[in-house]
């Protein structure tokens, strides 16, 4: 009877682990959604004329910390000069950790 018991509870253990697992895990953003959050930011300063982003997360160090990123790139025109950009987004919060301008 107690091996009964001890399985049950074993089984139960092992499903509701199974089941708890995407609750526990932290989720990340999807690239669309990470282009999304930087083609927002660049569009409070003026109009874009395009804009890419890496679909797979790739490691990023900024002054002693390390994100998961997306890479994504912003083009755009000012006083007839194009303007490209670079940001890395946060894989899993969907913060922009850094922009840098590319030429």
């Amino acid at each position: 009877m107690k091996t009964k018991y001890f399985l049950l509870g074993l089984t139960l253990g092992i499903v509701g682990t199974y089941f708890m697992k995407e609750q526990i895990m932290p989720l990340k953003i999807s690239s669309d959604k990470a282009l999304e959050i930087v083609k927002k930011a660049f569009k409070e300063k003026g109009p874009i004329d395009g804009s890419w982003i890496h679909t797979e997360p790739e490691t990023y160090e900024n002054e002693h910390l390390t994100y998961n990123v997306y890479k994504a790139g912003i083009s755009r025109t000012v006083e007839n000069q194009l303007e490209q950009y670079e940001a890395f987004v946060d894989s899993h919060t969907g913060a922009i950790v850094h922009v840098e301008q590319i030429n």
